[in-house]
Formats: structure tokens, C-alpha cells, sequence
């Protein structure tokens, strides 16, 4: 890590266009290409099923962090071992946390680890990183901040809508059977600002592994409310979550898997599930049609 730093510390990125912006995840990747369109090159480390909380820091990572103009990084310790080295980074470089966009008063807190990152569950919250990402762009870009104000303003529209739709469509469930149960708990802010209830095996980060005592408690949990449905997601193993499944089987309680949710990561590149907006939109309909 020593040596990675002393690299950072005696080198300039390239100034030769293309302009590049490097995201960790690809939701801030999907963020920034919605601003800039074809105007610059965006970079995203992690691809679909990669979970951030566990992200080994790659050679190649290094060398296009190296080489980005600019940088966007999550915050509150998301992209694990890889936040220190994004911190030291920032201190002289054009590197920004979209944590930093958010009010501490509108993070959720898990008791002593810290706040929640998951904000992107939230589009209100989201909407405000993006605003985040805009400014910095056009401070970065004056040639290019008219062009990118424009952009930003259309997708706030398109999120915007976007947040009215998911809202709609989570208050169709009877409120009742409105419980979200997950590999993790990277859902809170979304239970938050949809009204559903959510519950996670493990905690807010999947570095911590759940034990006996968490699988019991779910399945409790299941039999207690007669939950219909529970579900796994595309970048956290189902391992835990089909132990949920063999604990309610053995009290002779069935319960359905609702599906997989898209978590920590986006989906395939060129689909609808690998943007942003396609990714709530894929999450909301697979809730609804599990659960309602």
C-alpha cells in the first residue's frame, strides 16, 4: 500500500484527451455518463456481481486510478480496503466522495460500525449526489459546464419520475406482507423512503459473516409473520439465505425465493438492469411481484 501511495504522490495523470473519469461502482459510473454523455471517457472498477465491501485492489486498478482525471468513490468505507488509498488520493488530486453531498442527518446508522452507504436506495438521496457530481464535473470542465448543467437537469427529471413510480408501485403491496427480507442490509434507505419494511442476515457490510444465531432468527422471523417470499442478491452469496430456506423447511414452513435484487453492483453492461434507473426499476418489480 506504502509503495502504491509513493506513486500517487509523484504522479499527474495524463493530460491528453480523451478526458477520463474513473467510478468504483457502476452506479456512480452510470451517474457520471448521464452528465457527461460522449464528452468524456468513464471508467468503472467494478462490474456486475462485484461486491465493494470485499473489492481486492487490482495492479491494474492502480495504474487507471493513476491515469484518471478525475475520480468518484462512494464514501463511508463502501469500497473497503480500497478507501484509504481513495483518501490519501484525494488529498491532492480532483478525488470525490458523493458521500459528501449528503447531510449527516439523512444517513442511516448501524449501531457502533458506522453509517449506512446504501444511500443510492433512495433516488431522493441519489438525486442530490448526482447534483454533487454535476458541479464538480463543470468546476473541472468550464468548457463543458453548460452541456453538462443541461443533462443534469433532464435526468433529474427522469429520476424524478423514477422515484414516483417505485413509490407507487411498493404501496401496492398489502402492508402486511410489506417485509423485505435480503442477504444484507443494504436496503434501508429504500425501506425508508418507500415505506417497506427490511430486514437483513447480515449487517450493512458483508465482510462480517452471519452465524447460526442470524439464520434462526430470520426463519423465526419468517414463521412468526408468514413472509412469503425472501430474496438473494447478485453480488452476496445465497449461501446464507438457502441455509434460511432449509431452517423454515425443517418446521415445515415454505417459503419462496422472490428472486434476486441487484444490491452492491448493476446488472450486464447493455442491459435494462445495467443502469441505474433499470436497476431500481428491475428491484421494484421483482418486490412487488413476490410480495403483493
Amino acid at each position: 500500500m506504502f509503495f502504491c501511495l509513493s506513486l500517487f504522490s509523484c504522479f499527474d495523470p495524463v493530460t491528453e484527451e480523451p478526458f477520463t473519469i474513473l467510478t468504483t461502482t457502476g452506479m456512480l459510473g452510470d451517474a457520471v455518463k448521464n452528465i457527461v454523455k460522449e464528452d468524456a471517457h468513464v471508467v468503472s472498477l467494478m462490474g456486475p456481481g462485484i461486491d465493494p465491501h470485499t473489492y481486492q485492489t487490482t495492479q491494474k486498478d492502480v495504474q487507471q486510478l493513476m491515469h484518471a482525471h478525475m475520480v468518484f468513490y462512494n464514501g463511508l468505507d463502501l469500497e473497503g480496503k480500497m478507501s484509504n488509498l481513495l483518501k490519501e488520493m484525494a488529498k491532492e488530486r480532483k478525488v470525490y466522495a458523493v458521500s459528501d453531498a449528503l447531510d449527516k442527518t439523512a444517513l442511516l446508522y448501524e449501531g457502533t460500525i458506522g453509517a449506512d452507504p446504501h444511500f443510492w436506495f433512495d433516488v431522493k438521496l441519489w438525486k442530490q449526489v448526482v447534483g454533487f457530481i454535476s458541479q464538480k464535473l463543470q468546476e473541472a470542465r468550464p468548457e463543458s459546464a453548460a452541456y453538462y448543467q443541461n443533462n443534469t437537469l433532464a435526468y433529474m427529471e427522469i429520476l424524478e419520475q423514477l422515484h414516483k413510480s417505485v413509490a407507487t408501485q411498493i404501496q401496492s403491496i398489502p402492508a402486511k406482507q410489506r417485509v423485505l427480507i435480503t442477504a444484507h442490509d443494504a436496503f434501508g434507505y429504500f425501506g425508508k423512503a418507500y415505506n417497506i419494511e427490511v430486514v437483513g442476515l447480515q449487517g450493512i457490510s458483508t465482510v462480517a459473516e452471519c452465524g447460526l444465531k442470524d439464520i434462526n432468527r430470520i426463519v423465526q422471523l419468517i414463521r412468526e409473520r408468514n413472509i412469503k417470499a425472501i430474496f438473494f442478491e447478485t453480488s452476496v452469496s445465497d449461501k446464507s439465505m438457502r441455509a434460511v430456506l432449509e431452517g423454515c423447511a425443517n418446521y415445515g414452513h415454505k417459503v419462496a425465493v422472490g428472486g434476486y435484487l441487484y444490491s452492491d453492483a448493476l446488472g450486464a453492461p447493455d442491459t435494462l438492469e445495467g443502469t441505474y434507473c433499470g436497476m431500481i426499476k428491475a428491484n421494484a418489480t421483482t418486490i412487488v411481484n413476490a410480495l403483493k
